[in-house]
């Protein structure tokens, strides 16, 4: 039996720090590994905007929506390789609507 596909959203927030090559280099490398396990259908780059409250003593980061659809027990992967990579301040993976 084929496994469904569930529609999901990430948004995560880059550390304003980076540099644009830095900064582009984490966006594909996010992009790939969700293409790799999926099927990307929106990214959306917010860029730079205050944060809602001071993380790590920075009040700007670079925001990120990625809109796709996967097999159900990807985004916990996803949501690992997020935590582990230096760079990223915060994500949040949610499971879409549409």
């Amino acid at each position: 039996m084929a496994k469904s596909l569930e529609n999901y959203e990430v948004m995560y927030i880059i550390d304003p720090d980076k540099t644009e090559e830095e900064t582009a280099a984490l966006v594909t490398r996010f992009n790939e590994l969700i293409t790799a396990n999926g099927t990307v259908k929106e990214v959306e780059e917010w860029g730079k905007r205050r944060l809602a409250y001071p993380i790590n003593k920075k009040n700007d980061g670079y925001y990120v929506l990625v809109k796709f659809s996967c097999a159900p027990d990807f985004p916990a992967e996803l949501d690992r390789v997020l935590k582990i990579t230096e760079g990223v301040v915060r994500s949040l993976i949610t499971l879409s609507v549409a």
